[in-house]
Order: structure tokens, then sequence, then C-alpha cells
């Protein structure tokens, strides 16, 4: 039994630990939303656990970008109506998302699945930095915009990028400084995000 709660079966134990182990969920919060879904008609509990089991049963990476789709290529990577001159850069499928909201940039994406930090044991072998080497040499991209998060892995990793990159002879840039240091993309609002990628600079 979980330290500090009231006496409880062990379903509702077992569910609070599994809501607590979520991020950004403390174990108040874990104890409202396992009491939330007690209350709740059995229904949307069953939906609930029904679209839990379908993310992790149907999503995958897409084989080029390697963003999460149901479909391989994902939906970007084999639209027509994309600018294939152009990757942008991003950790974290999360990314993706924030700037497609801003409906400003029409290019591809390649997703790093994380950052360089030594700290925490990440290296360059650690994220899909090979791939995207390998899928710039002898393509048709003119532009790689370096979309990571301003703060001091993404900047290590930016780093790291303009060296393997900038050989090849493909314009690079990054987002303008109008993203405060120390956030993360997937945060920044709309406004904020349509401004850093107009105002895009050279690395």
């Amino acid at each position: 039994m979980n330290e500090g709660l009231a006496p409880t079966t062990e379903a509702i134990n077992k569910l609070i630990q599994e809501f607590n182990r979520l991020p950004g969920i403390g174990p108040k919060s874990a104890q409202r939303l396992t009491y939330y879904l007690l209350r709740a008609p059995e229904e949307q509990a069953r939906l609930l656990a029904e679209a839990i089991l379908s993310v992790k049963q149907k999503i995958t990476l897409c084989s080029i970008c390697f963003n999460v789709t149901e479909s391989d290529p994902c939906l970007i990577c084999r639209s027509n109506q994309r600018d294939w001159s152009k990757i942008c850069i991003v950790e974290q499928p999360q990314d993706i998302l924030a700037l497609e909201h801003t409906r400003i940039y029409d290019g591809l994406y390649h997703v790093l699945h994380g950052a360089i930090s030594p700290t925490e044991g990440v290296g360059a072998d650690d994220i899909r930095i090979k791939e995207l080497l390998k899928r710039l040499q002898g393509s048709s991209i003119d532009e790689v915009i370096l979309a990571t998060n301003p703060n001091l892995e993404g900047e290590a990793t930016a780093m790291y990028l303009n060296k393997l990159i900038l050989p090849l002879g493909i314009r690079l840039t990054r987002l303008a400084r109008g993203l405060p240091f120390g956030t993360e993309l997937e945060y920044a609002d709309d406004v904020t995000l349509t401004r850093a990628i107009e105002g895009r600079q050279e690395f």
C-alpha cells in the first residue's frame, strides 16, 4: 500500500501507482484520476483503456522522418503538397504538432527522438542522427532548419549537427531567437513559433 494513502483496495492502489508514473501526474492527481474513473460509467473507462491499447498497437515510426504514424510512410512524407526541398529537424514528435499548428511551415521533418545530453548518458548514436545524414546525402534537400529546443541540450545537438551538415553544402538555418532560452518547442505559442520560423537565420 502506498505510504500516506488512506486504506484502499489493491486494485485502486495499483491504478493510482500507474497514473503516478505518468509525467506531470503527482500522487494527488493520480488519486483524483483514479476516483474519477471509479465513479465514471464503465463505458468511459473501457473507451479509455481501448484508446491506450490502440495507440500502443497501431502507432509506429515513419521509416523516413521517424514521426509517429499509423501508416508508413507518414502523411507528411507522402504528401505532394509539401516542399520537399526543406527539412526541419525537431527533437520529439510533439514538436511537429506545434509547428504544424502555425500553418506557416510547408516542408518535411526529421525527428531525432531526443537531444545530446552527456549528463543523462545520451550521445549522438542514441538519437536519429545517422538516419538524418543518410537521408541528406545525395538528396534534393537545399535547406535544413534546426528546430531543437532552446536549452543546453538542444544547443549542443544543434552545434553537433552543424558540424556534420555544413560539409554537405546544404544551407543550414535555425529558428529565430524569439523563443526564450530554456523552454521547449511544444509549449511555445503560435505567434512566437510563426515569428521564429519566418525569421530563421543562417546557422
